[in-house]
């Protein structure tokens, strides 16, 4: 079991993705924290891991809000007395032009997506650093380049990605793992909370999710990922040819990405 008595720290993990991680941590040994708005949901989980006899908290946490997030950071120590692995993986999507758009949406996209993850990781690092651990963020094909009609959530990750690069390269010295993850469009319940240019949520999904990776798939890679000790993780092949084409033909890969998201449902690009 190859994180058999780490302590993984997720956030966002009462569904998606994050709960895919942390069963996929869950059977492979691992004690763990945690951390999501939908506290039903995740007293639900806590209650099977226990009955799995796998050690576990649960915290409502929004991870806009830097005292929930310096929250969870302490109860985990609290609990088990250190942090192995932390996994920044809360996060909200859009849809919408930058003309159509309410800047607010932008700045609920930054909360979530950047702050989110530098709060956890400001209040985590000490612990991480004691004992060399991990820091992953779930970044998206839309942290390599630009995504139409997803502007801050584009720019939430690029910003997410700039952030996690300087604290690996502060931490060399002390041997902090930092691996950034990029899934492809995955089959989770992020686009159906996706924001729209006024911000409400968009209800449904424009995308044939049965051609997409699943959230367990995605869990697998990322703790396989961790326990290489990897810094970039490319999951498909649209993450692959986005990343290397990107570094022959930038106007290549504007079109190729403007092609392939005009082709939505509803698509707010002509």
């Amino acid at each position: 079991m190859r994180f058999k008595n780490k302590v993984v720290v997720v956030t966002g993990a009462s569904s998606g993705i994050g709960l895919a991680l942390v069963n996929e941590f869950a059977k492979n040994g691992a004690k763990v924290a945690m951390a999501a708005r939908n506290e039903e949901k995740l007293r639900e989980i806590s209650k099977e891991l226990t009955d799995r006899n796998v050690d576990n908290i649960c915290l409502k946490v929004d991870v806009t809000n830097e005292n929930d997030c310096k929250l969870l950071i302490n109860k985990t120590i609290e609990t088990f007395g250190k942090i192995d692995v932390l996994i920044c993986n809360a996060g909200i999507s859009m849809r919408a032009l930058l003309d159509d758009v309410d800047l607010d949406v932008l700045k609920r996209l930054m909360d979530v997506n950047f702050w989110g993850t530098v709060y956890c990781v400001k209040y985590a690092l000490p612990y991480l650093q004691d004992t060399q651990g991990s820091i992953v963020g779930v970044s998206s094909v839309a942290g390599i380049h630009g995504l139409p009609a997803r502007t801050g959530y584009s720019a939430s990750k690029y910003a997410m990605q700039g952030f996690l690069e300087t604290v690996r390269i502060e931490n060399l010295k002390k041997k902090v793992h930092v691996m950034i993850a990029y899934p492809g469009f995955t089959a989770t319940n992020v686009r159906f909370s996706a924001l729209t240019a006024d911000g409400s949520n968009q209800g449904e999904t424009p995308r044939n999710e049965e051609k997409m990776m699943s959230a367990e798939e995605v869990a697998l890679r990322i703790s396989k990922g961790i326990n290489k000790r990897k810094k970039l993780l490319l999951m498909d092949f649209q993450g692959k040819a986005s990343f290397f084409i990107k570094k022959i033909s930038i106007g290549l890969l504007d079109k190729l990405f403007y092609s392939h998201m005009a082709k939505e449902s509803d698509s707010p690009l002509q």
